[in-house]
């Protein structure tokens, strides 16, 4: 666990659709105004990223200690002079922020900065078609060992927060439970390299699923801490 362990009780999952062409005016305005004043708050910024296969879309992650101080954190934040001042330049840049989960642990959490460079990750979003619970042990006790031999770390192991959304000024998805994995790659080049193994993954999960899993691969931005 991180020292950050503590904001990884509720985390939020983001993914936004902007305008086309402005998503690096937003990650740059994002970078500069919204990280530390949103962690002066009481929340944790756990990642940033650009989604490759998507020029529109920009992928986020944060973190709470609990539900009531994400209540807490986020009146804070949006009722602030930071939000105040630059959120209707950031919201000039969306045309939908909706695409949210809210997550809790089920498993291993978020690792250790250590640095890396040049990193891919690897999110992955399941609908078990069972108990979410059922599926989280199956995972934790047969897949992700299989995926460690093969040369892939799973890790950031996460289902669906069921409480009710204690910020409703912004939503979030509901009605549906998933399970949350991510994996990290030195590059896309070993990623692609495991990509026939994790077609075969999903393939073999097929009947524990609603659906098949969607995968996307995220490039951490400059200041994102997991990368």
């Amino acid at each position: 666990m991180t020292d950050s362990a503590e904001f990884q009780s509720v985390v939020e999952l983001r993914r936004y659709t902007l305008h086309p062409g402005r998503r690096d005016e937003l990650i740059e305005l994002f970078e500069r105004e919204f990280v530390e004043s949103q962690e002066a708050c009481g929340m944790r910024l756990f990642g940033l990223f650009r989604e490759p296969a998507e020029p529109d879309k920009f992928v986020w992650l944060r973190g709470f200690r609990d539900m009531g101080t994400r209540r807490a954190a986020l009146g804070s934040f949006y009722g602030g002079p930071v939000w105040g001042e630059h959120g209707p330049a950031a919201n000039e840049t969306m045309i939908d922020a909706s695409d949210v989960l809210l997550l809790r642990p089920s498993g291993p959490g978020f690792p250790a900065p250590d640095g890396a460079e040049g990193s891919v990750v690897l999110v992955t979003v399941c609908h078990p078609a069972g108990p979410v619970k059922e599926f989280s042990e199956h995972f934790a006790d047969v897949v992700a060992p299989a995926l460690r031999d093969a040369g892939v770390e799973t890790f950031g192991h996460f289902e669906t927060e069921p409480a009710e959304n204690t910020f409703p000024r912004l939503p979030v998805r509901e009605n549906e439970t998933v399970f949350v994995w991510f994996a990290r790659f030195r590059d896309a080049e070993a990623l692609a390299a495991h990509r026939d193994l994790l077609d075969r993954t999903g393939a073999g999960l097929a009947s524990r699923l609603e659906r098949p899993w969607s995968q996307r691969e995220l490039t951490p931005t400059a200041r994102s801490v997991l990368r």
